[in-house]
């Protein structure tokens, strides 16, 4: 679709109303472009001209967005941070395909990133971007081609292609193991216990799968596997951990798996793309190196 170039104000108008929106004063938007503050003034003037109605309010020294302009600040806002960061990609691969994948921090830093120089050496025209989240992803208004989600089946507007299951383990440090001497799953209700916030209920399942009664759990929470993972090495309590994801600090020992008796996860990982886009040519590659690095682990 052809773009109305009616409906586009100059850039530098823009940049002004930005920076006057963020700070709320003409002359500090003015101080941080380095204009003076008659200049954003008159640039705030023009763009309320092209529109044809006020985005602030002015009141004696004071200014102050109108409802209408708040809601423009942030599309406006939204639309140069897109230009930034596709002007960003293309310069660092101006010969090949540019992709933005959303990644949780742990599942990035542990398993995918490790990897990303056999994708790189394969697909050297290829530049891969990471941008980590712990929120759920969101398409709309962002600039990720697609993300690795952990979660449900379930995302409106998405393809969802799955990728793997979890094997979640108990581990805690040799210390810990050597004080406390677990030796069965129900020992480890009177360790303590480490809880993610994004699965509050995940030691319950686990205990309901070892057929041991756990009415309450306490423990400290922790935001990112990475930490809970620190912690336990440490010997600040036992973790639920998915193995891939401590691959290292089981074989060196760092952390020992305390029952033998892993169990999978009811959500699982997903490649997530959005339907509103096609799947571009270096996505489809990248998509499919991925699914041979999960078959060859």
């Amino acid at each position: 679709m052809a773009i109305a170039r009616r409906f586009l104000p100059s850039t530098s108008l823009l940049y002004s109303f930005e920076a006057a929106a963020r700070h709320e004063s003409f002359t500090a938007a003015a101080d941080e472009l380095n204009l003076t503050q008659s200049a954003v003034s008159r640039h705030i003037r023009a763009l309320e001209d092209h529109l044809g109605a006020e985005l602030f309010i002015r009141d004696r020294q004071m200014v102050r967005l109108t409802q209408a302009g708040e809601v423009y600040a942030r599309e406006i806002r939204d639309a140069l941070r897109h230009i930034s960061t596709a002007t960003l990609a293309f310069r660092a691969n101006p010969t090949g395909g540019t992709i933005n994948l959303g990644v949780l921090p742990t599942f990035g830093t542990q398993w995918l990133t490790p990897r990303l120089g056999h994708f790189m050496t394969r697909h050297p025209s290829i530049t891969v971007n990471l941008y980590t989240r712990l929120s759920p992803f969101e398409f709309a208004g962002d600039t990720l081609d697609a993300a690795i989600h952990f979660g449900p089946s379930e995302w409106p507007g998405a393809d969802l292609s799955f990728l793997m299951r979890e094997q979640v383990v108990p581990v805690c440090s040799p210390r810990l193991l050597a004080q406390l001497n677990f030796r069965k799953a129900q020992d480890l209700l009177n360790a303590p216990l480490l809880h993610l916030v994004s699965r509050p209920d995940a030691w319950e399942r686990w205990f309901i799968a070892q057929e041991v009664d756990a009415t309450t759990l306490h423990g400290p929470l922790f935001d990112q596997f990475s930490f809970i993972v620190s912690a336990a090495s440490a010997g600040a309590g036992c973790a639920l951990i998915p193995r891939f994801l401590i691959e290292d600090e089981l074989e060196n020992g760092t952390l020992i798996e305390l029952v033998a008796n892993a169990i999978p996860t009811e959500d699982a990982y997903y490649f997530v793309r959005p339907l509103s886009r096609a799947m571009s040519a270096p996505l489809g590659m990248f998509h499919k190196w991925l699914l041979e690095q999960i078959a060859g682990t």
